[in-house]
């Protein structure tokens, strides 16, 4: 069954994740940039909320270059995946933990948090080119000793499983370093069976 899902998809999917600097967003752009794209476009998520965080985002984007067609979907994200997504382009969003966060911000937003991973999932799924996301691993901590975080903690959660299921591929970044969980080859010979 999930061999026949792969085959209605016409792009494919890459799902980087890992801890804070761990290296998941160079990774993303390299491995995006090894793909040669025409039209190389990057989703970001990030809200700057201070100056320091602006200079991050500005540092980001003189590394990506002008090539780069830059995205601002800190909301819409899974419709900024649709309009942008070509046979020719390679989409990375940056990030799926700020998205959700900015989600969770927005209260008129309500129904479209509860509905934040089939979206997202769906617009992975009618992707006509490669998409890359990248996302943290929030499951690896302590419980959150507050409501809002352990929601947050949740729905990222829930998302990144919903993201992981539906890519070809996942890889987990330590220290830089990316380690393969869900391969290429390994996800079309478990449907093989």
């Amino acid at each position: 069954m999930e061999q026949d899902k792969a085959n209605l998809k016409s792009g494919r999917t890459i799902f980087v994740i890992g801890g804070c600097r761990s290296g998941k967003s160079r990774h993303a752009i390299d491995l995006a940039e090894s793909m040669n794209p025409e039209k190389p476009v990057f989703i970001a998520t990030c809200v700057p909320g201070d100056e320091e965080m602006a200079d991050r985002v500005e540092k980001h984007q003189q590394e990506r270059g002008r090539r780069w067609t830059t995205i601002e979907a800190p909301l819409a994200m899974p419709e900024a995946i649709s309009e942008n997504s070509s046979a020719e382009s390679v989409v990375v969003v940056d990030c799926l933990t700020l998205w959700i966060s900015n989600l969770m911000t927005a209260p008129e937003l309500g129904d479209r948090l509860s509905n934040a991973a089939s979206d997202l999932v769906q617009s992975l799924e009618s992707a006509q080119g490669t998409v890359i996301l990248v996302s943290n691993e929030v499951g690896a901590g302590i419980v959150p000793e507050n409501r809002m975080a352990r929601e947050f903690r949740d729905l990222a959660g829930r998302v990144n499983q919903a993201v992981a299921a539906c890519a070809d591929q996942v890889e987990w970044m330590v220290a830089g370093i990316p380690v393969s969980i869900k391969p290429e080859t390994c996800f079309r010979v478990q449907g093989a069976g």
